[in-house]
């Protein structure tokens, strides 16, 4: 693919690429801190419910109270559990859309190479015609100066 303007269009597509894989991860990774400071508050309400059951127990509690407190622990604690669930999937979220995100990225920076790699080799030719037009032109002054001396 010697044509600049062909690597200039991969090169942007691909760039365009990355910053779309780059905005998902992004949006992957802030969902994740969400799920995880929702996982704290469950937590905290979690403590904070069963420091009160505690105190009203040690100050006297009857029967129906407590199963009630203790119901609402259960479901405090499946809470907890399902929204442990939702961080894995957070979590596996963010490495899916890490890998899409380097891949495209590795794909850009190939990209980058091969136009690094065709600019370098277009002035190697480009130095090379100079040296050969230099070298004509020495020789041909050479031979006018061989030819000028024998004339004379």
């Amino acid at each position: 693919m010697s044509n600049p303007n062909a690597i200039q269009t991969l090169i942007e597509l691909s760039t365009r690429e990355v910053d779309e894989h780059a905005k998902r991860l992004g949006l992957a990774m802030r969902a994740q801190v969400e799920q995880e400071e929702k996982l704290t508050l469950l937590l905290q309400y979690r403590d904070d419910y069963a420091n009160r059951c505690q105190a009203n127990l040690s100050t006297g509690l009857s029967t129906t109270d407590y199963q009630n407190y203790r119901i609402f622990l259960n479901k405090l604690e499946d809470a907890i559990a399902g929204q442990h669930e939702v961080i894995k999937a957070a979590i596996h979220k963010v490495t899916f859309e890490k890998h899409n995100w380097q891949t495209a990225e590795r794909k850009r920076m190939s990209y980058d190479a091969l136009a690094q790699r065709s600019q370098l080799q277009a002035q190697q030719q480009a130095a090379k015609r100079d040296q050969k037009e230099t070298d004509e032109y020495a020789n041909r002054a050479f031979a006018n100066k061989i030819h000028q001396a024998n004339r004379t």
